[in-house]
């Protein structure tokens, strides 16, 4: 079993070299917009994973995805020139939706803040994940405070008969 250091340096130098051949060596207008997000090789460095994601669409997902299969043995060949092993990892390529997970995900999260500052306007735009001032109070706190005060007066008025 080989060391975890060796491997990840591998997995780094199989991702730089292969993010290089779609950049610059493949003439293949397929190729824009394809970023290889991680490489995941095998103990025995017989067969390596590489993460891709594709910005647009359906239609640009499937024309990505053919151009690597169809690309795939000039990568090969491109990625053994750079890795010192003696056998060349067989490379797999696999779409990885995590991008677009995570922007669904924040798409979510600012919908649903939305909906917390029209419930109550006193959160207002800041982030309220951001750790406060010790010299200002929480968003929480200054509404609280501003409703106590609202509260002190009306108390303090005079009741006029």
């Amino acid at each position: 079993m080989a060391n975890p250091r060796t491997i990840a340096r591998l997995q780094e130098r199989i991702r730089e070299r292969a993010s290089h051949c779609l950049l610059f060596e493949l003439n293949d207008p397929r190729a824009s917009f394809i970023t290889i997000t991680r490489v995941e090789l095998a103990h025995d460095f017989s067969y390596a994973k590489i993460f891709y994601s594709v910005l647009g669409g359906e239609a640009d997902k499937s024309k990505a995805e053919h151009m690597l299969k169809s690309a795939a043995g000039f990568i090969q060949r491109q990625v053994a020139r750079v890795l010192d092993t003696r056998r060349v990892p067989h490379m797999h390529w696999v779409f990885d939706g995590s991008t677009e997970q995570a922007a669904d995900m924040d798409r979510l999260i600012h919908e649903a803040r939305a909906r917390d500052r029209a419930i109550n306007p006193a959160l207002g735009l800041e982030n309220e994940f951001a750790k406060p001032r010790e010299d200002q109070p929480s968003p929480a706190e200054a509404a609280e405070a501003a409703k106590a005060a609202a509260e002190d007066e009306e108390s303090d008025e005079p009741e006029e008969e």
